[in-house]
């Protein structure tokens, strides 16, 4: 009994005196069952997803969509919330705890977006599912029968959950929950695209045009003929329901007016995706406000360079001059992308600078395809993933060249291509330590404010080759600053869309094309545009403390080295973190001393 008492006298002692760490497995393990069996539900929830992240046991098929699907995911979202909240990061190691909190925060969106009824938006004006399957050709490695066989399979799913999508939007229409009739004009042109009469012209036949050496000359009569009935009498059939539904039910019926606030649910629906896309627990008003005093600081370092050039007029006047100046536009669509593919070499050549760690994946350039383009952003970084038989893409807007400036084509290279989007998409993917949840995930404050970011790093890279071209980077920033008070402008505050293209307008040389087709899009996709502004705004404020709390120690390739390692993370995470990185270099170097 003596012994017994003793080896439970120092089993309590340990327990009281041991380090958290010597817990963390409890909790630790207990997370990453309960992350495991969720991720395993959402790649079979979403099959796009799954082939994204490289497992193909999904490739048959597409994702339902229906109401009662996204209330059963909902239901099953609530009870995970419901097991981390017996987890604490008292118990687990701190990397875990970095988890934990993303986590959380991921599946408390994916509830509040089904709370709000997102999902009643099916589309806006930059994006839609319809647009999405017409690229699962592309997307698609065709290696074998079987790739066909499941890419047959998937396509003929598109009428049934295209009545999934349509059913969502007609109950959208019941309850005025709809995108604005506003910025609907000409939403249906890529719908109305696929209505061919010949099936070989169809994108989703493209597959089937030529028999590739991984199937046998036996099974590609059967296969063709199986893919020509699927586009046939399935696809296109599918397509030509959606057109007659935008033209006869959803544009008609849709709502006039404009903002989130507006809607069913909106005030609540907004300050979600606020804090879905921008991760920060701000009130429309504050980032209002901060919108505009970034507009005021933008505004005299324009007026700066107008002082360089010796421009003697207003700044809208300049602004005039330099839209409407012929020399600043390419002549064909292949000048453009050249110049596009000048800047993106110039800045690889530039990297190691800034860099100390480069992604294994190349990118290369390519127009915008011509079915969406009349209506697309000006460029766009398309990924790809990491066994896909081609590299990223950066997209290239070559319709209305008259509305493509040159002078804004170095700081839209930097956003999209390299050190933007590009490079920290692809170090993201390749960074197979963190879970797959983090791995795979994109968190719009984190990425596209370091895109805004990579384009004011551009001055010290000295890619900016004129006074010009340094104005379109500040009318880059000063359009992310203008989307903080337009975005919150009109989803908060009652602005009309007329109100938002003038503030634009007036404030950047953004094209009046560009203008009508952002404003757009700020309409119809609430608070995403915030994200980059108040991204930025973020990993300047940091890079600041860190060069002022280091010093002569500050190591800029490693700061970002740093920053990119935590893949795409919230705000709130990548201030605590960068924060104690810094602390950790400046005891280093106390160290050292």
């Amino acid at each position: 009994m003596k012994i017994f008492s003793n080896i439970l006298a120092l089993v309590l002692a340990l327990a009281l005196f041991a380090p958290a760490s010597a817990w963390a497995q409890d909790d630790g393990e207990t997370f990453r069952q309960i992350y495991e069996k969720e991720w395993d539900f959402r790649l079979a929830e979403f099959p796009g997803m799954a082939a994204w992240v490289g497992l193909d046991k999904y490739n048959d098929r597409l994702g339902h969509v229906s109401e009662p699907h996204q209330l059963r995911r909902r239901d099953y979202w609530r009870g995970i919330l419901a097991e981390t909240d017996a987890l604490s990061c008292e118990r687990m190691s701190h990397q875990d705890c970095i988890n934990l909190r993303i986590y959380r925060r991921q599946i408390q969106g994916f509830i509040t977006d089904v709370e709000t009824r997102a999902y009643l938006l099916a589309f806006n004006s930059d994006w839609g599912f319809y647009l999405g399957w017409a690229r699962l050709a592309e997307n698609t490695a065709f290696v074998d029968a079987q790739d066909y066989r499941d890419y047959i399979a998937k396509i003929s799913m598109i009428p049934e959950i295209m009545d999934e999508y349509i059913g969502l939007m007609r109950r959208g229409l019941e309850i005025g929950f709809t995108q604005p009739k506003a910025v609907l004009p000409g939403r249906d042109t890529p719908v109305e695209a696929q209505l061919v009469d010949d099936v070989s012209e169809s994108g989703f036949f493209a597959p089937f045009v030529e028999r590739p050496a991984g199937v046998s000359e036996i099974e590609w009569p059967a296969l063709v003929a199986e893919g020509r009935a699927a586009v046939e009498g399935k696809v296109i059939p599918a397509y030509a329901t959606l057109l007659e539904f935008f033209r006869e039910e959803y544009f008609p019926g849709a709502r006039d007016s404009l903002g989130a606030y507006q809607l069913p649910y909106g005030e609540s629906f907004y300050q979600g995706q606020i804090y879905q896309y921008a991760t920060v627990d701000m009130s429309p008003q504050q980032i209002h406000d901060l919108g505009l005093s970034e507009v005021e600081r933008i505004t005299a370092e324009m007026q700066a360079i107008m002082d360089e050039l010796e421009f003697e007029g207003s700044l809208a006047e300049f602004i005039d001059w330099m839209r409407g100046n012929p020399d600043f536009y390419a002549k064909t669509p292949k000048e453009l992308l050249s110049a596009a593919s000048y800047y993106a070499k110039k800045i690889d050549g530039r990297l190691p600078m800034m860099f100390g760690k480069l992604p294994r994946q190349p990118y290369g350039v390519a127009p915008v395809p011509e079915e969406i383009a009349p209506f697309y952003t000006a460029g766009r970084y398309v990924g790809a993933p990491l066994d896909a038989p081609r590299g990223g893409y950066y997209w290239v807007n070559t319709y209305a060249l008259e509305s493509r400036p040159l002078y804004a084509l170095p700081a839209l290279t930097l956003h999209e291509g390299a050190p933007g989007h590009h490079l920290q998409g692809a170090l993201a993917k390749e960074n197979d330590s963190q879970p797959p949840f983090r791995r795979f995930d994109y968190i719009s404050a984190y990425g596209e404010g370091w895109g805004l970011y990579a384009e004011k790093l551009g001055v010290e890279m000295d890619i900016y080759e004129t006074p010009y071209e340094h104005f379109g980077r500040l009318t880059y920033e000063m359009w992310r600053a203008c989307r903080l008070v337009i975005d919150t402008g009109v989803h908060a505050f009652g602005w009309s869309r007329e109100k938002a293209q003038a503030y634009l307008a007036d404030r950047t040389a953004l094209s009046l094309h560009e203008v009508t087709t952002e404003v757009d899009r700020y309409i119809s996709w609430p608070a995403q545009a915030l994200s980059y502004k108040l991204g930025e705004y973020t990993i300047w404020q940091l890079r600041r403390e860190a060069e002022a709390g280091l010093g002569a120690a500050f190591d800029i390739r490693a700061f970002h080295d740093y920053l990119l390692s935590l893949g795409s993370v919230p705000l709130d995470v990548l201030t605590s973190e960068l924060q104690a990185w810094i602390v950790a270099k400046a005891s280093e170097g106390e160290i050292a001393q």
